[in-house]
């Protein structure tokens, strides 16, 4: 089964809106489409990241596209919040993470299909 990513999240200029798209983001549950060859990641950020954009590079993204990015927002868990992000929607393959607006590889991680991969955002 071939399925394409979602590209809802993609922005055309730079813009500062932690939560601007979506001012409930962080706020319950994330839904994450996951199965045949289209997995999901979720990445534990440090606090001082929260509000933060970053970018995902990939050779399973469409070419010619602004990059797709996601803000990192606290997210409730048991007990308090932690800050992650996520990315619902990826092919299988390899990607980097960078900041936005940079080309600085912090993070490499492999999408592996039906499965949501949990990444660690160096410190």
């Amino acid at each position: 089964m071939s399925h394409e990513p979602r590209q809802d999240h993609v922005h055309p200029h730079d813009q500062v809106h932690p939560h601007a798209e979506n001012p409930h983001a962080g706020q319950g549950a994330v839904l994450l489409d996951v199965g045949g060859d289209v997995g999901a990641l979720v990445v534990t950020m440090p606090p001082s990241t929260v509000g933060e954009e970053i970018e995902i590079l990939g050779a399973n993204l469409p070419a010619g596209q602004h990059r797709l990015h996601v803000a990192v927002v606290d997210r409730p868990v048991p007990g308090g919040s932690i800050p992650s992000l996520v990315f619902p929607e990826l092919l299988e393959g390899h990607y980097d993470l960078v900041p936005k607006g940079t080309d600085e590889v912090r993070l490499s991680v492999e999408i592996v299909g039906a499965q949501v991969t949990m990444a660690q955002w160096p410190a």
